[in-house]
């Protein structure tokens, strides 16, 4: 066995999705296994994943990162939703809360009985009933209190806003501490071995050559290995995810306040992210070039901000997509060079995490038996496609007519998978999850609804309990989540006595 054993692991290309990868595997592979991380400081990163969501804190956790020390190296806020503006309708707004919504007591779930009685007109919209969302909408937060099991306060669920450049730093300088060797250079040349292909190693520009068994390619959007030198090939998404640039600039935090959420605002080609950290706004305009020049996509990103820009906007061009297959002989590709999903649910880090995740349970001898790499390709593209789905949700549930970009979008045929999930959500406001994909019940009803998609009617064995008794739970609900956000500190307040940052 010990010969059959990959002798040497080469990671391409550092930043989030390089770093992620380098600190995982040297944590769970103890040293027995040899790395090494070709990055070269010429070659900047994307950067602009700074938003997440609650799963990052099982990557955190596996690493074993205090927290508090996490969040003041890369200058992070909490995170405990998304809020949307202007998807479904101008003038629209919905937060996508993590956690959950009420409290499930009887036979069908807690929004069944919430939607007869939004159907008649006597409650309140979704926010009203999950403690993350009612949180957001006061700028609140407090970890979760586990000692308290029957408190809402047990049941907020957290994720991060931070620089994505700085978790990359605190990730290397954990990945080197464990034995990650990292060489500074450009790749020049790929050498494919003679007969099956198989990558075997790579030239610096210096002239130095990088032997390897098992390669991790986190080299972008240049998917250097994956595509550049073996070829693979891309499933093109486009037709459902228009977006194909966006801009991104950081901008000064113009109030001592910190919201507690990610905020996505659908402009009239595409769609501006505000993620908040301590010491500055990141900023962002995704749109569509078919609808709206670089010039004016600029133009409507500069007069959207918070204070002034700290920078100016930088570019950035993307096909939606993914990689036809993800691991490709002995080449797993994970980050951007797997493929691109717009980061409009946050899902980007997360995408890189389960990248990771799989790769550690299919890790392979140095023979890479197919049966491996079929099941992972399966299980990524699954991944993907959970999210695609999701994502083209917001898009597609719209009443927009304000833009040809939005007629384009609410009138687009789509993948059979979601139309099923929005005809059932039509009949009697039901949702599934499938499998174990990562978007819950709670999401998928939160971003339908949001999106004003309406139910003709609730689960039929609603019924079975009296509308008094109904509307009685629903209002205790709603008293005592309000009654908990109220002892809450503010968002800031919370940091700032856990976590702030020194001024880097």
């Amino acid at each position: 066995m010990e010969a059959n054993k990959v002798k040497q692991i080469v990671i391409v290309g550092g930043g989030t999705a390089g770093w992620m990868t380098a600190a995982a595997l040297a944590k769970v592979l103890k040293g027995q296994y040899p790395i090494r991380l070709v990055e070269s400081d010429e070659i900047g990163t994307v950067g602009v994943g700074e938003a997440t969501i609650p799963m990052v804190q099982v990557f955190n956790r596996m690493l074993e990162l205090d927290e508090d020390e996490f969040m003041r190296r890369t200058q992070a806020s909490f995170k405990l939703g998304i809020e949307f503006v202007n998807w479904g309708k101008l003038g629209d707004r919905y937060i996508h809360g993590f956690g959950v919504i009420g409290q499930d007591n009887w036979t069908v779930d807690f929004h069944q009985y919430w939607l007869k009685q939004y159907m008649a007109g006597k409650a309140k919209e979704l926010v009203h009933y999950s403690i993350n969302t009612a949180a957001c909408l006061q700028n609140k937060f407090v970890r979760a209190q586990p000692d308290m099991p029957n408190s809402p306060l047990s049941q907020i669920a957290h994720a991060f806003h931070f620089d994505a450049s700085l978790y990359a730093k605190f990730l290397r300088e954990f990945s080197e501490a464990r034995g990650v060797e990292r060489l500074e250079g450009k790749i020049v040349e790929v050498r494919c071995r003679e007969g099956d292909g198989h990558v075997e190693a790579l030239q610096l520009q210096s002239g130095q050559w990088i032997e390897g068994d098992l390669f991790v390619d986190c080299s972008g959007f240049r998917a250097l290995l994956i595509e550049g030198a073996l070829k693979t090939g891309y499933v093109d998404w486009s037709h459902w995810l228009p977006c194909d640039r966006a801009l991104a600039v950081p901008c000064v935090s113009a109030s001592a306040e910190i919201t507690p959420y990610t905020r996505a605002t659908a402009r009239q080609s595409g769609w501006q992210w505000r993620i908040p950290l301590q010491h500055r706004v990141g900023n962002g305009h995704v749109y569509c070039s078919k609808y709206i020049s670089d010039d004016e996509a600029a133009s409507v990103l500069l007069s959207n901000l918070d204070g002034e820009p700290l920078a100016s906007p930088r570019p950035i061009k993307f096909l939606t997509g993914k990689r036809s297959k993800t691991w490709n002989k002995n080449v797993v590709s994970i980050g951007l060079s797997s493929g691109f999903l717009e980061p409009l649910e946050s899902t980007s880090i997360h995408l890189i995490q389960m990248g990771i995740g799989h790769l550690l349970t299919y890790f392979p001898s140095a023979g890479f038996d197919e049966a491996d790499r079929a099941e992972y390709n399966r299980i990524m593209d699954q991944e993907y496609e959970w999210v695609r789905d999701f994502i083209i949700l917001h898009y597609k549930a719209t009443e927009r007519t304000d833009s040809p970009f939005w007629n384009y979008c609410r009138t687009m045929d789509v993948p059979e998978s979601l139309a099923q999930r929005m005809r059932l959500f039509e009949s009697h406001g039901r949702v599934y999850r499938e499998g174990n994909e990562l978007f819950t019940k709670i999401s998928w009803l939160q971003v339908l609804h949001g999106q004003r998609i309406r139910p003709k009617s609730y689960h039929p064995l609603v019924d079975l309990l009296p509308e008094a008794e109904i509307q009685s739970y629903l209002e205790e609900v709603e008293q005592v989540i309000t009654a908990c956000v109220e002892v809450m500190p503010s968002h800031a307040k919370f940091v700032a006595e856990n976590c702030s940052s020194v001024k880097m």
